[in-house]
C-alpha cells in the first residue's frame, strides 16, 4: 500500500506537506519521500528508508534543506519515490500508489519504444513509478501521457505529479479502487489519499476525484482536465482495515462504518442462536479490530473491555522485521494483558480480518495462559479466498498462503476449490465445517465471519461500486 499528499501554494509549502505526508504513515513502512519546486532551486527530491524509524524522524528539519511553494510527499510500501525525470513531456517529480499486474508486458513495450532502457534495482526489479513515467513519456504531453498510462496498466495506479512550474497533476486510478481527495484553502490547493490529512492542514471544500479523473492543481484552484469515468470499484477493505478511523471515503467515515459493521455482526450472531449473554466481555484485536468490537458490544449490550493492550511506544509496527519468526516474536512481545479482565472470563474478540492466521494461535494461547475460560472469535470481514490483484493487501506468492485456502485444501483437496462460495457461507454444511476446523486449529470456542452482504450494508455504497475481489473473486 502507500499514500501521498501534495500542495501547490502562493506560500511556502514544504512544512505542511511534511506533516500531511506523515499522516499517511499507517499505510506503509518501507520508504518515504518528498519533492519540492522552488523558482530558484528548481525541483528537489529527498528519499529515506523508514523501515526502522518513522517518517517524521527521518524528515525532521526538512525545511533547512528543501524549500518551495509546491511540494509532494509519499509513504511507500513498494519502491523508493518520488522520482525526478527530464523528458519530452517536461521536467517533473512523480509518485504513485497501486500495483501493476502486467509489468513484463509494459517493460517489453517500453524497451522496444523510443525510451530504450529502464533502471534496474537489486535483483533486476524495475521501480514501478519509473515504469509509469516511461509510459507517460510515450506521449508528447503530460496529461495525455498519464491518460495513456492509465489505459495500458492492468492493476491500479494513482499518480501525483509535480511539474517544474509548481503545478500539480493528480490522477485517480481508472477504476477508482484507491482514493484521491482534493481540497482548497486561501492561496493553496492540495491533494491527498486520506481526507483527514487535508482537514488537519486547513483545507476545505474537499471532494473525491472520480475514477480515472485527472485534475490540474494550481494555487488558485482545481481544474478537471480529464473527466471521470462512470465505473467505480472502490476497495471495500479500506473501510474494514486499511483506512485511518478519522478519514472519509466517498462520503462514508471509516470509524462509523466499523461501528455499523460490528452491530451487524452482533445481529447475525443473535439470529443464528449464539448465546451472546454467556460472554463476559467483548473486545477488539488491537488496533483495527477495536471499533468493530465497539459496534458489536453496543448492539449486544455486553460490556466492551480491552483485555490486552498493544505496547506501541517502541513496537509501533509488528511487520517491520524481515522474517516471520521475528514478526511473530514482536507481536507476542507487544501484547500486555489486563489479567483482571481475562482470568476466569468468557471473552469474545473481533478482528478486522483473518488472512494468513500466523499470529492467531499465539494470541489465543496468550489469553488462555492468562486464565481465560473461553475465547470466541469473530472476523469483521468474510473469509479471504483470493489474493488481491490490485493492492498490496493479502498479496501473496501463492493463494495457499491464505488460511482459508489451506483449510479448504485440507478438508477437500482440489475439489474444495470448486466450492469456495459454499465455504464462505456459514449457513452451508461446508461453511459450518470450515469454521469448526479453523476454530479447532486456533483454539477458539466458536468462530464466525461477517457476511459479504453485511460488509456492503455497513459501508452503505452500491455493491456495484465496490471491489470485493479478495472475498468472492469478482472484479
Amino acid at each position: 500500500m502507500g499514500g501521498f499528499f501534495g500542495i501547490t501554494s502562493k506560500h511556502e509549502a514544504v512544512l505542511d506537506v511534511y506533516f500531511g505526508t506523515d499522516y499517511h504513515s499507517h499505510l506503509g513502512t518501507k520508504t518515504g519521500g518528498l519533492a519540492a519546486y522552488d523558482e530558484e532551486l528548481g525541483l528537489q527530491r529527498v528519499i529515506h528508508n523508514i523501515e526502522n524509524s518513522p517518517f517524521r524522524t527521518k524528515f525532521g528539519g526538512i525545511t533547512n534543506s528543501m524549500k518551495g511553494k509546491a511540494a509532494i510527499g509519499c509513504i511507500s510500501d513498494t519502491d523508493p519515490q518520488p522520482l525526478l525525470f527530464h523528458s519530452v513531456c517536461g521536467t517533473y517529480a512523480i509518485m504513485t500508489t497501486g500495483i501493476i499486474n502486467n509489468q513484463e508486458e509494459i517493460i517489453d513495450l517500453v524497451l522496444k519504444g523510443a525510451h530504450g532502457h529502464l533502471g534496474a534495482r537489486t535483483g533486476g526489479k524495475i521501480n514501478q513509478t519509473e515504469l509509469i513515467a516511461a509510459l507517460i513519456s510515450e506521449k508528447d504531453e503530460l496529461v495525455e501521457g498519464i491518460r495513456y498510462a492509465q489505459e495500458v496498466i492492468d492493476g491500479t495506479a494513482c499518480i501525483l505529479l509535480l511539474k517544474d512550474d509548481g503545478t500539480i497533476l493528480a490522477a485517480r486510478d481508472k477504476n477508482g479502487r484507491l482514493p484521491v481527495r482534493v481540497g482548497k484553502a486561501k492561496g493553496s490547493t492540495a491533494a491527498s489519499f486520506e481526507s483527514f490529512a487535508l482537514s488537519k492542514m486547513g483545507f476545505e471544500d474537499q471532494r473525491d476525484l472520480g475514477p480515472g479523473e485527472i485534475a490540474e492543481l494550481t494555487p488558485d484552484g482545481i481544474k478537471t482536465v480529464v473527466e471521470p469515468g462512470k465505473c467505480m470499484k472502490m476497495c471495500a477493505f479500506l473501510w474494514s482495515y486499511y483506512g485511518y478511523p478519522t478519514t472519509t471515503y466517498e462520503g462514508v467515515n471509516v470509524e462509523m462504518m466499523r461501528y455499523a459493521n460490528g452491530r451487524i455482526l452482533a445481529q447475525h450472531d443473535a439470529e443464528s442462536g449464539f448465546d451472546v449473554q454467556s460472554v463476559d466481555y467483548v473486545g477488539g484485536v488491537p488496533d483495527s479490530g477495536t471499533p468493530h468490537a465497539i459496534g458489536y458490544a453496543n448492539e449486544s449490550h455486553v460490556p466492551f473491555a480491552r483485555a490486552f493492550i498493544k505496547y506501541t511506544p517502541t513496537w509501533a509496527r509488528s511487520f517491520m522485521p524481515q522474517t516471520q519468526d521475528e514478526r511473530n516474536k514482536i507481536a507476542k512481545m507487544k501484547q500486555i494483558p489486563v489479567t483482571e479482565l481475562i482470568k476466569d472470563k468468557n471473552l469474545l474478540f473481533v478482528d478486522d480480518s483473518i488472512v494468513r492466521g500466523t499470529q492467531l494461535r499465539e494470541t489465543v494461547d496468550f489469553l488462555y495462559a492468562n486464565g481465560a475460560k473461553s475465547v470466541h472469535m469473530r472476523s469483521a470481514c468474510p473469509p479471504i479466498m483470493y489474493a488481491c490483484k490490485y493492492l498490496n493487501f493479502s498479496r501473496n506468492n501463492s493463494e495457499m498462503d491464505l488460511l482459508s485456502r489451506r483449510v479448504i485444501a485440507e478438508l477437500e483437496g482440489a475439489e474444495g476449490m470448486k466450492h469456495l462460495e459454499e465455504y464462505a457461507d456459514g449457513s452451508t454444511e461446508r461453511g459450518k465445517k470450515f469454521r469448526r476446523t479453523i476454530a479447532e486449529k486456533m483454539g477458539f470456542e466458536t468462530l464466525d465471519f461477517q457476511t459479504l452482504d453485511g460488509v456492503i450494508e455497513s459501508i452503505g455504497i452500491d455493491r456495484c461500486k465496490l471491489c470485493t475481489y479478495c472475498w468472492n473473486g469478482e472484479e
